[in-house]
């Protein structure tokens, strides 16, 4: 896990502000809360976690370290998969 007063390893704001509406999934992550972040064994990729107002609702956005890109993002619902209250 990265810690909370670790900087990013690069910008990822204007690829998040480039994401399409629809795949918000409804959820509003106008607030650019980053939740958690972490680092994949080896180095190469980064999950940050965004989250919303919609507790166990994120978005996952995966860094390329490597290349210093966004690799890309997937709306991850937990109430949704896990039928959580």
């Amino acid at each position: 896990m990265v810690g909370h007063d670790e900087p990013p390893p690069f910008d990822f704001w204007s690829y998040f502000g480039g994401i399409p509406v629809g795949d918000f999934g409804g959820h509003d992550f106008t607030a650019g809360r980053v939740t958690n972040a972490w680092t994949t064994r080896g180095g190469a990729f980064q999950h940050v976690l965004v989250g919303c107002d919609t507790a166990n609702v994120f978005l996952v956005l995966v860094l390329d370290l490597d290349a210093g890109n966004v690799h890309g993002h997937h709306l991850l619902d937990l109430n949704q998969v896990y039928g959580l209250n």
